[in-house]
């Protein structure tokens, strides 16, 4: 089976869709499919290079904000998706913009199925806009989205139940699939004790509007044990000027006796954070999936994960201790001052988060997708 992946830029640094792209496109050449990828070139000229390159379209005005939010659109090339579908049994399509839903519109002519997966809530886009709260305004995008890539597609993935339901509420035409986007584990799992001194307070995320990264920093004005924790965030933004004002001045009052520190890390420097973090906070009230709480809590951290209508990452959460009403810092501070005043629970439960989490191994997510295309692949050949 030769499947053809379609991204702007498989090779974003900070973006987990990106990383997932790259995640599944390794897995998928390991179980034996053959892949090809369309996307922007990697600007590590010794890594792996797209079969079809595609050029960086530059947004008039709005380029410099697209860069930080760690994205890049790619421009449309007609000559080398036909190219493209020529070589395929099926098309993946990991995004809802333009190179995707003109890449549908061929591949529907020359008979080529397609399927797609939902990475994205209209939230996420739309938040930067301040149109996060509009209902109506994501509605349309959401309809727009659905009737230019997903409805032209035999099959979509929803990484959660979350995904799939809202799909379903708006009548999705394709088979819908739930399929998480999956994780590679080691084993055995070797979970470490804590930091506690100071405790080290962990998030993960882009530093922008929709991860909300601010009610963290906002809890430390309720919390008991402001002046003995170390807030960490790794990631980068076009909030992070906001965020690093905010910190400073929760320092300078003296609420927080340890500056917060703000950064990007490799995979290697998350995982040691994450395996000496006392607890890990996902505050965002719009995510499709939230990955970056499966990579801290494979390495036995605890986490406080927002629960709002539209954000999937807290079905990580294995009880209520670890959830908090999106945007409410005084929940969340109550919740970050239970786990430190109850250090024998958040021992026992590293190891029982460590283990939840293998359910999301990558090897089973890449099986069902495996599956998924052979049915888009036969539905193509009866219809």
């Amino acid at each position: 089976m030769k499947v053809l992946f379609i991204i702007n830029n498989m090779f974003g640094k900070g973006n987990g869709l990106c990383s997932s792209a790259r995640t599944t496109v390794k897995y998928l050449l390991q179980a034996g499919v053959e892949v090809r990828v369309m996307s922007m070139e990697n600007p590590n000229r010794k890594g792996y290079q797209p079969e079809y390159v595609l050029k960086k379209f530059h947004f008039p005005i709005f380029q410099p904000f697209i860069e930080k939010m760690t994205f890049c659109f790619a421009r449309y090339d007609a000559k080398l998706t036909r190219e493209a579908l020529e070589w395929a049994d099926v098309v993946h399509l990991e995004e809802p913009f333009t190179i995707q839903w003109r890449a549908a519109r061929m591949a529907k002519k020359m008979g080529v199925p397609c399927v797609s997966t939902y990475h994205l809530h209209p939230e996420n886009i739309l938040s930067h806009l301040f149109l996060g709260w509009s209902r109506g305004a994501n509605a349309i995008l959401l309809k727009a989205a659905q009737a230019l890539i997903f409805d032209k597609c035999t099959d979509v993935q929803c990484p959660t139940r979350n995904v799939l339901e809202r799909a379903q509420d708006f009548n999705f035409k394709a088979r819908l699939h739930l399929i998480p986007n999956g994780m590679r584990f080691e084993s055995p799992i070797d979970v470490h004790e804590p930091q506690t001194d100071p405790y080290l307070i962990f998030s993960i995320g882009r530093l922008s509007v929709e991860k909300d990264q601010k009610t963290l920093l906002r809890a430390m004005r309720h919390s008991r044990y402001s002046e003995r924790i170390k807030l960490v965030f790794a990631g980068k933004g076009p909030k992070e000027k906001a965020l690093r004002k905010q910190a400073e001045k929760l320092v300078s009052e003296g609420i927080l006796k340890y500056q917060p520190e703000f950064m990007f890390l490799s995979p290697e420097e998350m995982k040691a954070y994450s395996s000496k973090a006392y607890l890990y906070i996902h505050c965002a009230p719009v995510e499709v999936e939230g990955l970056s709480c499966i990579e801290s809590l494979r390495e036995g951290t605890v986490p406080v994960i927002a629960e709002a209508r539209l954000s999937a990452t807290a079905q990580f959460a294995l009880d209520s201790r670890s959830t908090f009403p999106a945007r409410d810092c005084k929940a969340l501070a109550e919740r970050i001052d239970w786990w430190i005043e109850h250090p024998q629970e958040r021992l026992e439960m590293g190891q029982e988060y460590a283990q939840s989490v293998l359910k999301y191994d990558i090897h089973k997510s890449i099986e069902q997708l495996i599956a998924m295309y052979s049915s888009a692949v036969d539905s193509a050949r009866k219809s």
